[in-house]
C-alpha cells in the first residue's frame, strides 16, 4: 500500500536468496520479525528493491522511502518504525548520516543502520548505536545487527 510517496510493503518469504547468503530457515524466525517494521531510505530504485526483497524474504514489514524528506514525513505520521536502513547518498537537503541524527534525536528507541557503496564511515560519525555497512553488504549480517538491536531496545 501506498503513503503519499512511501510505500509500506508486507514481508513474503522467499528462501532462494537467503539460502546463497548462508541462512536457513532455522536463522530467519519469520513470525518473530513480521511485527517488525523497518524503513528503508534508497533513491536508487533497484538498489531499493533488492534491499526491500531481502528484508521482505526475512519477514520483516517494510516501508520504503526514497528520499530523507520522505522518511521525516513517514516518522511523523506515527507510523510504528523500529529499525532505520538508510543509504548515505541520496538528492535533496538531508544526506543518510544527517537522517540518522535526526532520527536518533526525534525517535531514539529506533535501532539505525547506515550503508554506503562510496563512503565509509566510521561509527563516530553516526549516532551511538548505530551500524554501518559498506555496499554490497551480506544479508545475514545486516539480519544479525538489525536482531540485536531489537533484542537491545526491549
Amino acid at each position: 500500500s501506498r503513503l503519499g510517496n512511501v510505500c509500506v510493503r508486507a514481508g513474503v518469504r522467499d528462501m532462494s536468496f537467503h539460502k546463497a547468503e548462508g541462512l536457513s530457515e532455522k536463522d530467519i524466525v519469520p513470525m518473530q520479525n513480521s511485527d517488525t517494521v523497518i524503513l528503508v531510505v534508497e533513491d536508487e530504485i533497484l538498489i531499493r528493491m533488492d534491499a526491500v526483497d531481502q528484508l521482505g524474504a526475512l519477514g520483516y514489514r517494510l516501508i520504503e522511502a526514497a528520499n530523507g524528506q520522505e522518511a521525516l514525513d513517514a516518522l511523523s505520521d506515527g507510523s510504528a518504525i523500529n529499525i532505520l536502513f538508510t543509504d548515505v547518498h541520496m538528492p535533496g537537503d538531508l544526506d543518510g548520516v544527517m537522517l540518522a541524527r535526526e532520527v536518533s534525536q526525534r525517535r531514539p528507541e529506533i535501532g539505525i543502520i547506515v550503508t554506503s557503496g562510496r563512503a565509509s564511515l566510521s561509527t563516530d560519525s553516526l549516532p551511538e548505536g548505530s551500524r554501518f555497512y559498506p555496499k554490497p553488504y551480506v544479508s545475514a549480517t545486516v539480519h544479525t545487527a538489525i536482531q540485536e538491536m531489537l533484542a537491545s531496545s526491549d
